[in-house]
């Protein structure tokens, strides 16, 4: 009984990262390159799970929302896009030259288009949904968990309207501001694990 209890506690994602803890580490295979979260100490890192058949990221992919909010922060974060879809899975991306070519349809300006087939690093911080966002400060604390912005919904017209959660959290901590909105409700497709 104490064991089933465990394995199901553990495919809930209970024991997911934890808002001012230490985030996760991983060392993921990418394109345009690989990452490893300990190489990165000392810088913001943003974390965005990432499906290309979600209507959700559609929404972000498609009206270039991303890519500008991506753009936006070059040079002073390092952006990540991770893909959790597991193998047969919708969005599932093979190998390195899967990962280049859509990292390429899509113009992304992340850092790299990170494979995480197994789901082991998107379990880990409890990723739930595409996209699914998180902020990690430079000593390696998790400080922002949740959505893109304020309005749950794949109509790209609601981007306008809403409050990027994002944007306005990089802008807080960059600025050595506390974060006004730590932690949001996620929303999108389920990550394909």
């Amino acid at each position: 009984m104490k064991l089933t209890l465990l394995f199901t506690l553990l495919s809930l994602n209970i024991f997911s990262a934890e808002l001012g803890s230490a985030a996760p580490k991983f060392d993921l295979n990418g394109t345009p390159q690989g990452a490893s979260l300990e190489k990165m100490k000392g810088k913001h890192v943003v974390l965005e799970w990432y499906n290309d058949g979600c209507p959700f990221v559609r929404k972000h992919y498609d009206s270039k929302n991303m890519q500008k909010l991506q753009k936006k922060y070059s040079g002073k974060v390092a952006w990540l896009t991770i893909n959790s879809s597991a193998k047969g899975r919708q969005g599932f991306l093979g190998n390195v030259e899967a990962a280049k070519g859509m990292y390429t349809k899509e113009q992304m300006a992340s850092m790299s288009l990170l494979l995480d087939s197994s789901g082991k690093i998107g379990k880990a911080y409890g990723a739930k949904t595409t996209p699914h966002m998180y902020i990690i400060d430079p000593a390696g604390k998790l400080v922002y968990q949740g959505a893109i912005d304020s309005i749950a919904s794949a109509d790209s017209g609601d981007i306008k309207k809403s409050t990027n959660y994002v944007d306005q959290a990089l802008t807080e901590s960059l600025a050595g501001k506390k974060i006004s909105m730590a932690k949001t409700q996620p929303y999108g497709c389920s990550v394909k694990y």
